[in-house]
């Protein structure tokens, strides 16, 4: 039978780079080889250029999504540099299968997935193809198995700083840094076998590995975000090449094991960066995992708890406001004080100018008390609609629960969205002048963000403030696997400013007394070691409770395979002794009813 010539579209936003090198001698190399193609850089120096018969066998076939082929040359050079893999983008299902002998013609060029500005790395591959199957049924090339033996020390390399960091000019490295490792196997066949699952499956039908399961490795079996140093250089995103119609996607959670061989064309995404692009799935065996409960306070014990809700709105099922009750209950032990973040508005994300949140809140109370819980009561100040960010038309904020039986409210009329509340002394005591009531509202720290909520609140006859927070998001910072190394964090420097706001109100409160109890909590939006809690610590106004547990128990959140600190709680230091869980209910698991864990404080005020 004679060859099959099939013609391909493409549709995909490639880029020329303006640093990319033209080839050495294109006119002998009419028809180069794969490796020729991706060279020894991040950067092909063929970008931009037409190529002719480049040889290859079709090593995995995606029908969905950016719909294309890998093909791999099963003649590798002697350049551990070089990938022996690239993507052929045909923009239309792809009609070739595995294991063709192929011969690809087409346009060379980097593609940026969710864009350049993102920050992330770029994808080498071959659009607008012509491409001849010559045979079919042929053997594949070797794959490639990693493991921690495989893995570099050092995560990235770092960039010119005359360049903003940027490293895709740099020749790869990969027995020195894991992103060039990954970098020099683009597009190549690598399988993990046995690898242990450090981040649950989500919605989105993927889940993440790591290489190496020992590396901070975290209570629950994932491995921990411990510095901006130490960024976990095993973790792998997988994903299948199986449409989910045909092959159900594994479910997984932290802890259990990907058994088998997992095996697929190494890919690169802006939802994670480096991802095994499976043709074969391992299957999932479970570690055990289960949701942590901590234990009820003392009578003579003020618990405080702060939980992000996700979105809560009276426009979700009432599954979610169920089990989120039964988180506070069962495993929050029905807290005396609960700051909640992510409380959208009675109208959820239809932006309507509705900012009133009494049915979202009624509903949640009603659930707790239905899962056993005690009626609390609630106070919260609603936002300026649209001013607050979060999902638009949400308007998403921070509300204070607390259960009459136990604490007391201390009411005190003025405040509102954009009338802050103060710090007086009366009688040698500290007051806020509104409670409750937001904290400098007006400061540009707030904008686009939401606005902190302090409030009085008295317990067996002595005062405690506290203040919830819900600090701006990390939207904007380039990823761990950027281009740019080390990455730019621009949303940290809002964070930093809000920070501060937030140490001056805590100053202001212990100026007026300086024994006064405080404490701080919500999702901050950053890590215990971040710059961010550097200022909301500085002049010794607070301390961080997370420092007062295992390292190994630090994170509320996880986030790309790795197990982060997000959500925090801090305290003035006249609060000495104090007992402090982050319950693990939701992060690590694949069924979550929210994506944090809360987290509770106790101490005898």
């Amino acid at each position: 039978m004679g060859a099959l010539v099939v013609a391909g579209l493409c549709s995909a936003l490639l880029v020329n780079p303006s640093h990319a090198e033209e080839p050495a001698d294109q006119g002998a190399l009419a028809a180069p080889r794969v490796h020729d193609i991706q060279g020894d850089t991040r950067i092909s120096p063929y970008a931009g250029q037409q190529v002719t018969d480049v040889p290859g066998i079709v090593t995995g076939v995606r029908t969905y999504g950016s719909r294309g082929f890998w093909i791999q040359d099963p003649t590798p050079d002697d350049d551990p540099a070089t990938s022996e893999g690239v993507f052929v983008f045909t923009s239309s299902t792809p009609r070739v299968a595995v294991g063709d002998d192929v011969r690809v013609s087409g346009l060379v060029g980097e593609y940026y997935p969710g864009g350049e500005d993102i920050g992330g790395q770029s994808v080498t591959q071959i659009s607008r193809p012509t491409v001849t199957v010559v045979s079919s049924g042929n053997e594949l090339p070797t794959q490639v198995t990693l493991d921690a033996d495989d893995l570099p020390q050092r995560y990235a390399p770092a960039g010119d700083p005359a360049e903003g960091g940027d490293i895709e000019g740099l020749a790869l490295r990969p027995n020195r840094y894991a992103l060039d490792l990954f970098e020099s196997l683009e597009g190549m066949t690598v399988a993990v076998e046995n690898t242990a699952v450090v981040g649950p499956s989500t919605p989105y039908y993927e889940l993440w590995v790591t290489l190496d399961p020992h590396a901070n490795r975290t209570v629950g079996g994932g491995t921990r975000y411990a510095s901006y140093a130490d960024q976990n250089a095993g973790r792998l995103k997988v994903e299948s090449l199986v449409p989910v119609a045909q092959q159900p996607f594994p479910r997984a959670d932290v802890g259990d094991v990907l058994a088998g061989t997992t095996v697929g064309p190494l890919d690169y995404d802006e939802f994670g960066g480096y991802l095994i692009a499976a043709r074969e799935m391992g299957t999932v065996e479970p570690g055990g995992l289960t949701p942590e409960s901590t234990r009820p306070q003392r009578r003579d014990e003020l618990a405080i708890a702060t939980y992000n809700v996700e979105n809560l709105n009276p426009g979700n099922e009432q599954s979610k406001f169920d089990r989120l009750a039964e988180g506070v209950v069962t495993h929050l032990a029905s807290p005396d004080i609960l700051a909640i973040e992510e409380v959208q508005d009675n109208s959820g994300a239809a932006d309507d100018g509705t900012v009133a949140a009494d049915e979202t809140l009624r509903r949640f109370v009603d659930a707790i008390v239905a899962a056993g819980g005690p009626q609390y009561e609630w106070r919260g100040i609603d936002p300026v609609d649209g001013e607050d960010g979060g999902q638009p038309g949400g308007n998403i904020r921070t509300v204070f629960l607390f259960n009459p039986e136990r604490v007391s409210f201390v009411d005190r009329p003025g405040g509102d969205s954009t009338t802050g509340t103060e710090v007086v002394k009366r009688r040698g005591r500290a007051e806020l002048t509104a409670s409750p009531g937001r904290v400098d509202p007006g400061n540009w720290a707030w904008e686009d963000s939401r606005k902190p909520l302090a409030a009085e609140f008295s317990f067996r006859g002595e005062t405690v403030f506290v203040i919830a927070n819900h600090f701006t998001s990390k939207g904007g910072d380039h990823p761990l696997h950027s281009r740019f190394q080390p990455p730019v964090r621009s949303s940290e420097a809002q964070r930093i400013a809000q920070a501060r706001v937030v140490n001056s109100f805590v100053q202001d409160i212990r100026s007026a007394r300086r024994q006064a109890q405080v404490v701080v909590l919500g999702d901050i939006n950053d890590f215990e070691f971040s710059p961010t809690t550097r200022a909301l610590t500085e002049d010794g106004a607070l301390r961080s409770a997370v420092d007062s547990l295992p390292p190994d128990e630090r994170y509320t959140y996880l986030f790309q395979g790795n197990s982060q600190v997000l959500d925090q709680t801090l305290v003035s230091p006249s609060i000495r002794r104090f007992d402090y869980d982050i319950v693990h209910i939701n992060a690590e698991f694949a069924d979550q009813a929210s994506d944090h864990d809360p987290q509770v404080l106790r101490f005898e005020p």
